[in-house]
């Protein structure tokens, strides 16, 4: 079962905590959106600090996490990113690269890191995941919210 966030109901967190967006370039058409919205979101919760870095793909949004993890500054890492299905097993390989390296991040640092790395079939899909109620800046910036305040119980 799917779980709904709905952008009007936000939870609020401490003016101290520092968030960062790490975007892939490819698409950013659409995922600019979702950041936009996922930035928003973060901001109306009261997150004091969101750091936005974009890297030229996908394949180097786990170094990036990886960095910033490092630092200890940053309470979640939310990444984003399309990938979109072609001809050739390219989109499977930076994926399951992606996947992996993004999960040994977070349980190395113990950081939440919201994947929003989306392997679509047709940019129809990237385009109905970056408006509207299907947004996933939404879910992205409600689940980040959600997973720090669980961890600091």
């Amino acid at each position: 079962m799917k779980k709904n966030y709905n952008a009007l109901e936000i939870q609020r967190v401490s003016p101290n905590l520092k968030v960062a967006i790490v975007q892939a370039q490819w698409h950013a058409e659409h995922t600019d959106k979702m950041v936009k919205v996922c930035q928003e979101i973060l901001h109306r919760s009261g997150v004091g600090d969101v750091k936005h870095v974009r890297v030229p793909g996908c394949y180097e949004i786990p170094l990036m996490a990886k960095k910033l993890a490092k630092t200890r500054d940053f309470s979640a890492i939310i990444v984003f990113g399309a990938i979109v299905k072609g001809e050739t097993d390219h989109y499977q390989l930076i994926l399951e690269t992606c996947i992996r390296e993004l999960g040994k991040v977070m349980y190395d640092f113990e950081i939440p890191i919201i994947n929003q790395i989306l392997p679509v079939h047709k940019l129809e899909h990237l385009i109905e995941r970056s408006t509207g109620s299907s947004n996933k800046g939404i879910e992205a910036a409600q689940a980040a919210i959600e997973m720090i305040k669980t961890l600091s119980e």
